[in-house]
């Protein structure tokens, strides 16, 4: 992974399961970034202890109270990393935080799939939004020609749940309200993908597998710290022709 730069970078739903091995792995790059943002809902609760640890012993990471679906503690957030960066831009944006609470057809009810929706979907967008001057600054202040994640990105985490082109079966995947939000995060990606690419900033999602985590659950067939690595990898290796697409950890394209 020593191909991996990146100035700086933040992550939400940072404080467990695929957001905490982010982190991790950031921390460990031949060359980490300058700094790390990790977002989580709660900096002083319990769930939060594994990231205090990592900052204790990292300078370069800043933890940083982050709700996504509020909007009050997203712009806060946004204030305090535009604070810590100092006249630098945002690298790279991973939006990573998400629920996936078990629903069927059957049971699934409005709420449900709102409350899925508002996290899953209108939480990106928003996180996005706000960090989008920071990320127009990082565009603006490389050397990095065209579109690429070491210039400036945005990546959503996606799942092949929400693949229309592909979907897997209901018997192995029973979470509508996940799924749905899923599709709908996959034509926002493509939406950001057209509209910010003139700023310089390439934005995509990308699948991380069937992943062991509190998500993915013991039943899953992929350890978390492969699927992060196959992630970064991807990430590093970004380049315009992947703009509003999405693939998954191992590069493969998703027919969503």
């Amino acid at each position: 992974m020593a191909e991996a730069h990146f100035c700086s970078v933040l992550v939400t739903g940072a404080n467990r399961g695929i957001g905490l091995e982010l982190v991790r792995q950031l921390l460990r790059l031949p060359k980490p970034p300058q700094c790390v943002f990790a977002t989580c809902r709660d900096p002083q609760g319990a769930g939060a202890q594994e990231l205090k640890k990592l900052a204790s012993k990292h300078a370069n990471l800043v933890i940083l109270q982050l709700e996504a679906t509020d909007e009050g503690s997203i712009k806060a957030a946004a204030k305090e990393a535009e604070a810590r960066l100092a006249g630098k831009g945002l690298t790279l944006l991973i939006n990573n935080a998400g629920v996936m609470p078990p629903s069927t057809l059957d049971s699934v009810t409005q709420e449900d799939m709102l409350s899925v929706y508002r996290i899953n979907v209108l939480g990106p967008m928003e996180v996005t939004k706000a960090f989008l001057p920071l990320l127009t600054m990082a565009a603006q202040q490389s050397n990095e020609k065209g579109l690429s994640s070491h210039r400036a990105a945005v990546i959503n985490i996606s799942s092949i749940g929400g693949s229309i082109g592909n979907p897997p079966s209901f018997q192995t995947f029973p979470v509508i309200a996940y799924r749905c939000s899923k599709t709908a995060l996959n034509m926002l990606t493509r939406c950001q993908a057209l509209e910010y690419k003139g700023r310089g900033i390439l934005c995509m999602a990308i699948h991380p597998g069937w992943v062991k985590t509190d998500l993915g659950t013991d039943k899953a067939t992929l350890d978390v710290g492969d699927s992060v690595r196959g992630i970064l990898h991807v990430i590093s290796s970004l380049c315009e022709e992947h703009a509003g697409r999405v693939v998954d950890w191992q590069g493969r394209l998703v027919p969503w």
